[in-house]
């Protein structure tokens, strides 16, 4: 058995460099608050990157295909906004003509094949890195990924100025880049749950998860702006961000408590003063389990599928998840190729106007989580904020090209009841099912609940796409139909859920009025 100053020496050496130096510099141990702030702060970055990158294929998708279903489309765009034949011939190579083989009559398919061969592969990929994540070193594991990610974002930028125009050199570049992106969201999640416990987790991971929207809201306006400089620009850049980033993740990521040697019992006090309910309820451990002597024995697929609520959350997120990634990757094309107030806009500007729906995003993902804490009903907000999403889809496809204006507000209502539920389902809800009780504190059913629950919802979120490149070519009003249909099952699929919750809500209520008119008789009977 090691003594004392052996394992001190071991888990000095376990601390991410960036760490060590700074302790050293300090002349002194990082408080368990400071590690807290480098963690949330470190992961709420990575994985913005992670989905920086993931946005800039919807930016490039205009240029790449200019085409449109819509007669005179084309003459309309370059009439409003290219008037000088000499900058049109000088422009056209980059947003004129698109790219091959992307822009014949077959390029919203093909741009489609790639969106969905890049999430069908982060989709399988996410069940093994949840596998692979509870027996790896989580700092290592992430940083592999986004410096993997950054490397095969880059090669598909790579292809303009190598002048390639093979439609399989593409599909495969995406498909790696799936399978190292695939690492991101259980290594982040796990390391949060790590070190922060489980007070007002709906809120605190609400407004954690606006990684998600910052992220496309960062990935739209870079690919927008470099986009005229060379589309290949728009994927190098993200590229390089998140490799970079993946280099401090090395640096300075804590994975856990335990790994730099901090004292946990500051945190399990606070929580214990802040939460008197959940201390007299013998409640203290952390956000997702991650106490040593509890790391046993690993959950099995099958048995973390049957923990109950996984399966109806998984699949909700499927069809939540099948319209958030079908506004990430089409909506940019989808305002270029509308005419707002009867005219057309620019790839660059489409691009920009998008973030508005990932900033109803933020707002969404908060709010759920705020309100799931209120009511302590994850599937009634869940529920309630997809079958919202469904009027709010009807009136952006039918009121949305009156104005750049109406755009905008239906935009920003569209994305908050879309990206709400999806937010709280891999936050909140997987916190929930991964420390269920049924588990009887087996902190690794965390990464593997997490992988399952968005690893279904990514399979969604691949479908989503890929049919929207086929069924645009004849009616964005179809794409639509679609999209409000997937929202409404997703609501259904938690209808057994809804049920119980406010069954719940109802007892509860019942008992406390029987307890509130006992309190009373005596005083009623003087």
């Amino acid at each position: 058995m090691a003594s004392p100053s052996e394992l001190a020496t071991e888990r000095s050496h376990s601390k991410p460099l960036g760490i060590r130096c700074w302790e050293y510099i300090k002349r002194a141990k990082l408080s368990y608050k400071t590690h807290q702030a480098v963690v949330l702060i470190i992961t709420f970055f990575a994985y913005t990157t992670y989905h920086a990158t993931r946005k800039t294929t919807s930016i490039v998708k205009s240029a790449l295909d200019p085409q449109s279903s819509a007669a005179g489309f084309k003459f309309s765009w370059r009439i409003t906004y290219l008037s000088s034949p000499a900058e049109t011939q000088r422009r056209s190579w980059v947003l004129g003509d698109g790219w091959a083989p992307f822009n014949g009559s077959d390029g919203t398919a093909l741009l489609g094949q790639l969106d969905v061969a890049f999430l069908a592969v982060y989709a399988i990929g996410m069940y093994f890195s949840g596998h692979m994540g509870d027996r790896m070193n989580l700092r290592i594991f992430l940083t592999v990924g986004m410096i993997g990610t950054g490397l095969f974002t880059s090669l598909f930028g790579v292809g303009y100025w190598a002048n390639i125009h093979s439609f399989y050199y593409f599909l495969i570049v995406q498909m790696i880049a799936g399978l190292f992106q695939s690492s991101g969201w259980p290594s982040v999640v796990a390391v949060v749950g790590n070190w922060f416990g489980k007070k007002k987790r709906g809120l605190i991971m609400g407004i954690w998860n606006a990684h998600t929207s910052i992220g496309n809201i960062t990935g739209s306006l870079i690919a927008s702006t470099l986009l005229s400089y060379g589309w290949g620009w728009s994927f190098v850049v993200p590229g390089l961000l998140i490799a970079f980033m993946g280099i401090l993740v090395c640096l300075l990521l804590p994975v856990s408590p335990e790994s730099v040697g901090a004292d946990r019992q500051e945190e399990e006090e606070d929580d214990a003063v802040d939460s008197p309910k959940k201390k007299k309820e013998g409640v203290t451990e952390p956000l997702l389990g991650s106490h040593t002597e509890m790391k046993e024995n690993a959950v099995g697929f099958i048995e973390a599928w049957r923990i109950p609520g996984v399966a109806p959350f998984a699949f909700c997120l499927f069809f939540a998840k099948l319209v958030a990634y079908t506004f990430l990757y089409w909506l940019p094309y989808y305002i270029s190729h509308t005419a707002i107030e009867g005219k057309y806009l620019s790839d660059e500007t489409a691009g920009n106007l998008s973030t508005f729906f990932d900033v109803g995003g933020v707002l969404g993902g908060i709010l759920a989580g705020h309100i799931s804490d209120r009511l302590d009903a994850r599937a009634i907000t869940a529920a309630t904020f997809m079958y919202c999403a469904i009027p709010a889809l009807y009136f952006y496809r039918s009121y949305g090209h009156i104005s750049l204006a109406m755009n905008i507000a239906l935009m920003f209502i569209c994305g908050m009841f879309v990206n709400g539920p999806y937010a709280l389902i891999t936050t909140a809800v997987s916190a929930d099912l991964g420390t269920h009780s049924s588990l009887n504190e087996n902190s690794k059913a965390l990464a593997t609940v997490t992988a399952i629950i968005d690893g279904t919802g990514s399979v969604g979120a691949a479908i989503g796409p890929l049919l929207t490149g086929y069924i645009s070519a004849n009616s964005w009003s179809a794409v639509f139909t679609m999209l409000m249909a997937a929202a409404l099952v997703a609501g259904l699929l938690l209808t057994r859920l809804v049920v119980a919750e406010v069954a719940a809500r109802i007892s509860e209520t019942r008992s406390q009025g029987r307890s509130q008119s006992r309190s009373q008789e005596p005083e009623l009977n003087v």
